[in-house]
């Protein structure tokens, strides 16, 4: 849903956490004050409308006084009939709301509320299919907030202001309408009338304020696809100003809605909107309402929601900016067709949010990587498919559908590479089926798999529909100039036996370092390169393309004991291992025993010496195979190799 403060939050989180261990499983943007309070105690539904009419238009009629919390108004709808025998009409509305009539064709008609929060009308007869048709719903009543705030009157400064957020269910909180995944209002007009020390901002363009005697009546119309949910208005004694952004063949207005207190702040963070909509019409296609606006209105959540075309924030943060940008591309032009695919929305919001952070502040990016990858492996499950869609918790997991969504795509790129990346987004951008409606994950990888020509149906499996993360384990050696290392890798969760996928790995010397990538497809791959010159370290990932936790490098000519005499015996063991040979003023600190895939399953701090000044180690338990020991003395570390029978 939101930047509930999210994506804010999480670059924020993601730098923090490297020193706090801090699971935020609900992170959304920047911090989100009062929402996690009630993603606790909510547990809201979708809309059961019967999805049986094409929705064409609403004219929406409200007065608001945002001193006061409450709704009057009237909707008009032209729809068009999709099965035979179309008698009546459903939309979804909350019980609380008092409806006072319905107009057809200049004539009352019946109506009835039904379990659900539906309201259901009643035609005089049948509506023939794909017959254009309309009717005007007259209601009023105090809504009941719903999700994280779908309609809301509160203050700012002393000031009352009344602002919306229907995501994910509460639309049908403040109005008739059609609270689904499926079929998008083709375009709308909203008009508000209200006391005129208030602005109204809303989607789509401002076409009029007008005064009438004490209050004013403002007109917003869209003529772009919208759902439901992104339908908002916000109402306060707003101060506006524009920012303009330069595009190929014209210029965005970018109109912002802000606190009268706040204009010196928002003045400078807005700034920041103009080269982020530039990366984005860079780096995917051009800005999907450029026939309209984008804009900001201030308002009192503790994030952003990203309402088609005016995103309403609660501050003016580069990273909450561009998050919410975003979404114009993803989840405003391209809405997820099921709240299981919301990562369809934020974790491309998400992604896109780093990348601005990696494109402008790139310093602060890379140190940042760590702590978001803390964040998804704070425990070993969960999948970015949302698998519970009655708990908003879970529909918007700062965890899993922002942070592990976005990595995902982070890893995509990495394995597709920039181009065949790049060009399935545009695509999948610019789809005739998809663009101005709803997508589901699928669709998506279709595009993927096209740009690219390759299968993708493993890499979704193992980091989409199924869970966990892998931690690996590289084993390596020099000799001369050949090098050979083992990749093993163990599964935080048992829904994936193995994950499949390119591993970078650098080599270092004194003088000298290279990085090469190897395509790893099973646990205890070996493999075997030239590095002509002499390593001392490797490095796994470098630059953290894969989501993993863990990860352990082994190597026999990294050791500061590497030339010292310390033998195992016997080898291969039975019940007991000694060692012997630790250089003269040595003392063994630490013993520890490692499998093949780079797991602990033995340590020890308290070393006993034998008489014979050996060290004595039980391995009875141990299962057969090969194993690593190290010791780390007070000269260094080294490895060694045995086997056990």
């Amino acid at each position: 849903m939101k930047h509930f403060c999210l994506l804010l939050f999480i670059f924020i989180a993601s730098v923090s956490l490297a020193q706090t261990n801090r699971n935020d499983n609900q992170c959304k943007e920047v911090s989100e004050p009062g929402k996690s309070s009630w993603l606790r105690t909510q547990s809201p539904t979708a809309s059961s409308a019967i999805n049986n009419y094409d929705l064409v238009y609403h004219q929406c009629n409200w007065e608001i006084d945002p001193a006061v919390d409450y709704i009057k108004g009237n909707i008009k709808t032209i729809f068009k009939p999709t099965t035979t025998n179309f008698n009546q009409i459903e939309f979804d509305l909350e019980a609380s709301m008092t409806v006072d009539s319905v107009m057809y064709h200049s004539s009352k008609i019946a109506f009835t509320r039904q379990s659900g929060d539906i309201l259901q009308i009643a035609f005089p007869s049948n509506v023939p299919i794909n017959t254009l048709d309309s009717l005007r719903v007259y209601y009023q009543g105090k809504p009941v907030s719903d999700g994280f705030g779908s309609f809301v009157q509160s203050a700012h400064n002393g000031t009352p202001i009344i602002w919306t957020l229907s995501e994910p269910y509460g639309a049908k909180t403040w109005w008739p309408c059609k609270q689904n995944l499926v079929d998008k209002i083709d375009s709308i007009d909203i008009i508000v009338k209200t006391p005129q020390a208030n602005r109204v901002g809303s989607n789509g363009l401002l076409i009029s304020e007008l005064n009438l005697g004490s209050d004013k009546i403002y007109h917003w119309k869209s003529r772009y696809p919208i759902a439901a949910y992104l339908v908002a208005i916000a109402v306060t004694n707003y101060v506006s100003y524009s920012d303009y952004v330069p595009l190929k063949t014209s210029t965005l207005q970018v109109l912002n809605y802000v606190y009268p207190e706040n204009l010196d702040s928002a003045k400078i963070g807005t700034a920041e909107i103009v080269k982020i909509i530039h990366m984005y019409d860079s780096l995917l296609i051009d800005y999907p309402f450029a026939k309209e606006k984008y804009g900001h209105a201030q308002f009192g959540w503790g994030g952003g929601e990203e309402h088609q075309t005016m995103t309403f924030v609660v501050a003016f943060t580069r990273s909450l900016l561009a998050h919410e940008c975003a979404h114009q591309w993803f989840g405003d032009h391209i809405t997820c067709g099921s709240w299981e695919d919301i990562w369809l929305n934020e974790g491309f919001a998400s992604y896109f949010e780093w990348l601005t952070t990696e494109r402008f502040d790139n310093a602060n990016w890379v140190f940042g990587l760590p702590g978001i990858i803390k964040i998804i492996t704070a425990l070993p499950g969960g999948s970015v498919l949302c698998d519970d869609t009655t708990q908003v918790s879970r529909i918007f997991d700062g965890r899993l559908t922002y942070t592990k969504g976005a990595f995902l795509l982070r890893m995509l790129r990495w394995k597709l590479g920039d181009a065949d990346f790049f060009a399935a987004l545009k695509n999948y951008l610019n789809d005739v089926a998809l663009k101005g409606r709803y997508a589901k994950t699928p669709q998506l990888i279709k595009h993927f798999e096209t740009a690219s020509g390759k299968d993708l149906s493993g890499f979704f499996n193992q980091w989409y529909y199924k869970q966990g993360y892998p931690s690996y384990h590289v084993l390596w050696e020099q000799a001369g100039s050949s090098t050979s290392f083992t990749l093993s890798q163990t599964q935080s969760h048992p829904s994936v036996s193995f994950f499949e996928m390119p591993v970078a790995l650098k080599f270092v010397g004194e003088k000298n370092d290279t990085t090469l990538v190897f395509d790893n497809t099973y646990s205890g791959q070996s493999y075997n390169c030239t590095i002509n010159f002499e390593v001392v370290r490797v490095y796994f990932d470098p630059e953290i393309r894969i989501l993993s936790a863990q990860n352990t490098v082994v190597g026999f000519n990294d050791e500061d004991l590497k030339n010292a005499s310390i033998v195992l015996y016997p080898n291969p063991a039975g019940t007991s291992l000694r060692i012997s040979g630790i250089p003269k003023g040595g003392v063994l600190q630490n013993l520890t025993i490692t499998n093949a895939f780079g797991q602990i399953i033995y340590s020890d701090d308290s070393i006993s010496v034998i008489p014979a000044g050996e060290i004595q180690v039980n391995t009875e338990l141990l299962a057969k195979g090969v194993y690593i020991i190290t010791l780390h003395t007070n000269l260094g570390k080294k490895h060694l190799r045995f086997l056990k029978e």
